[in-house]
């Protein structure tokens, strides 16, 4: 059976419950990219969730700052607010599993996982000028990231890079490597609301992308009653 990979569920937990509904019966074991934590409502359940359910994980950049002290004025004031909103939620178990979770890259079987790039955590990989350097610090054919909430990913070669558009099921060939993102479960940046993940099957070397609708109204609405900032619940909808 193939693995759920996922990323970026940022405390949404209408969106991770959609997610899972989606894929029941379809997986072995969850593995995800970071980024529990951060914009949405419910980062505790989520921690907890992850803590009990996920197989191998890398923190992300809000799994990170959210769960430290140290100075956030390197966010944007929407992340600051929604940091600062979140230190202040945490339980203290999550805080302790947040801070423990491990700096990408993760090897887990044959495959890495990262939550930005192979050689930065917080680097966003968005287009191939961004990708072109990082072929020999590749230390296995598939790589998973995630951070920039776009769903699809890179082919790399000699060449160069292809831009790989997510449409159902890829097979990835031996002589290639292969920058991999699930796209974000809590808030998808691509145009397209629907929470985004992948299915992976290692034996076969087969890709899934997968999108899945999810009550959107309700995880906004849980956002604006809890104090955040509006606008985290008005891009839901949008998805940016």
């Amino acid at each position: 059976m193939p693995h759920l990979i996922l990323s970026d569920i940022h405390a949404n937990l209408e969106a991770l419950e959609a997610v899972l509904a989606d894929a029941e019966g379809k997986y072995d074991r969850i593995l995800c990219l970071g980024d529990l934590v951060g914009y949405g409502a419910d980062p505790n359940a989520v921690a907890d969730w992850a803590r009990q359910n996920v197989a191998a994980i890398v923190r992300g950049n809000h799994d990170k700052d959210c769960s430290s002290r140290d100075s956030l004025e390197h966010y944007r004031p929407l992340a600051i607010a929604s940091a600062a909103w979140t230190r202040a939620h945490l339980t203290e178990q999550s805080v302790t599993y947040l801070q423990a979770l491990p700096r990408g890259p993760l090897r887990y079987e044959d495959f890495d996982l990262v939550h930005g790039s192979p050689v930065d955590e917080d680097e966003y990989l968005l287009a191939a000028s961004d990708v072109n350097p990082l072929l020999p610090y590749l230390g296995a054919q598939a790589t998973f990231f995630g951070h920039t909430h776009v769903q699809g990913g890179f082919l790399l070669a000699r060449g160069g890079v292809k831009n790989i558009v997510p449409r159902a099921a890829l097979e990835l060939e031996p002589d290639y490597f292969y920058l991999l993102n699930p796209g974000a479960v809590g808030q998808p940046r691509d145009g397209d609301p629907r929470a985004a993940y992948i299915l992976y099957w290692p034996a076969e070397r087969m890709v899934e992308y997968r999108r899945v609708k999810y009550d959107v109204e309700k995880a906004a609405g849980k956002i604006r009653q809890s104090g955040l900032p509006a606008p985290l619940a008005d891009r839901l909808s949008m998805g940016v």
